[in-house]
């Protein structure tokens, strides 16, 4: 299962792995900044979306 980390502002995926990693260890590694967008990230405002995907899985 691939876990994904994406910004609310413009979409951009920040983190897209298998490993999972806590959001804020992440954003740690990005300055808590957006990379595409430059929006300031916090960890308060995270939601989790399961989302199943349809196809192989490899």
């Amino acid at each position: 299962m691939t876990y994904e980390l994406v910004c609310s502002k413009c979409g951009y995926t920040i983190y897209s792995g298998f490993d999972l990693r806590s959001p804020t260890e992440i954003l740690k590694s990005f300055g808590n900044k957006c990379k595409k967008c430059g929006s300031k990230l916090v960890t308060d405002n995270f939601k989790v979306d399961i989302k199943r995907l349809e196809g192989p899985v490899a």
